[in-house]
C-alpha cells in the first residue's frame, strides 16, 4: 500500500511517500520563505519522478488536517482532495500533533509539540511512548502556556516552534524537568503517511465532500465577521 501524504500545517512543509512493506520511498522538504501554494505541487511531482512513481500506483492520499496554519492547512487539505477525486483513491486525515509527536519514537518521557497559535497562546497536547504505540494523554488545545503547564509536573520533552518562543516560559516554570528537541524538528509527512496506513488497515477514511480543517478555534476573519 502506497501512500502520498502532506503536511503544511506549519511553516515548514513536506511531501512523503511510504509504503507500508517497503518504508519510506522518498520525502521532500518545502521552503518556509515561498508559500505553500506556489512550491506543493512542483514538490509532489518532483518526488514521484524521483520515486519512479505514477500518481495511479499511489493507493491512498493522506493530508495533516491541523491545528495549525490556517492558510496552510486549506491548502494542503485542497490538494490532496483533488488528487482523491481525480484517482478515486481514498482520503485520510491525520492530526498534525498526533504525527510531530510521532517524530522522537520511544522517548521514555512525556511529549510536548507545540505549534504556534498566535495571541500568546500554543496548539498542544501530551503525549507518551508505551513500547511501540504513542498515548495521547492530553487532547489538541489552544492554550496560553502557562495554563498548560501549570498540571505538568515533569519531566516532559517540548518540541516544535512554540516551544522555541515559549523557552524561557517553560524553562522559568519546570526548571530542570523541561528538555528541549532539536530546534529544526517539525511536523513530518512521512510520520503522517505512517498513521494514515494505520487507519486505513482500520478501515478509518474521510468523506472528502464534507472534510474540513481541524482548527480548533476560529480564523480572524471569522472572529470579525458581523454579516
Amino acid at each position: 500500500m502506497k501512500v502520498l501524504a502532506l503536511e503544511t500545517a506549519t511553516l515548514a512543509g513536506s511531501i512523503a511517500v511510504l509504503d507500508d512493506v517497503e518504508g519510506l520511498i522518498g520525502e521532500v522538504k518545502v521552503s518556509v520563505k515561498i508559500a505553500h501554494s506556489e512550491r506543493l505541487m512542483p514538490s509532489i511531482e518532483w518526488l514521484l519522478k524521483a520515486s519512479g512513481i505514477s500518481i495511479k500506483e499511489i493507493d491512498a492520499f493522506a493530508v495533516s488536517i491541523g491545528p495549525g496554519s490556517f492558510t496552510g492547512l486549506r491548502i494542503g487539505l485542497s490538494t490532496a482532495k483533488g488528487f482523491a477525486f481525480a484517482t478515486g483513491r481514498p482520503l485520510v486525515p491525520v492530526r498534525t500533533l498526533d504525527a510531530f509527536a510521532r517524530t522522537m519514537p520511544f522517548c521514555r518521557h512525556i511529549i510536548c509539540p507545540m505549534l504556534d497559535a498566535r495571541k500568546n497562546e500554543v496548539y498542544a497536547a501530551l503525549y507518551r511512548w508505551d513500547d511501540d504505540i504513542c498515548t495521547k494523554l492530553m487532547p489538541e488545545a489552544s492554550i496560553k502556556p502557562d495554563e498548560l503547564l501549570k498540571d505538568i509536573t515533569g519531566p516532559v520533552v517540548f518540541m516544535g516552534e512554540g516551544a522555541k518562543i515559549y523557552k524561557n516560559v517553560i524553562s522559568d516554570l519546570l526548571n530542570t524537568k523541561a528538555m528541549f528537541a532539536p530546534l529544526q524538528m517539525s511536523p513530518s509527512a512521512s510520520t503522517v503517511a505512517e498513521i494514515a496506513i494505520e487507519m486505513m488497515k482500520q478501515g478509518i477514511t474521510a468523506d472528502p465532500v464534507s472534510l474540513t480543517p481541524y482548527y480548533i478555534r476560529k480564523s480572524e476573519a471569522e472572529v470579525n465577521w458581523r454579516g
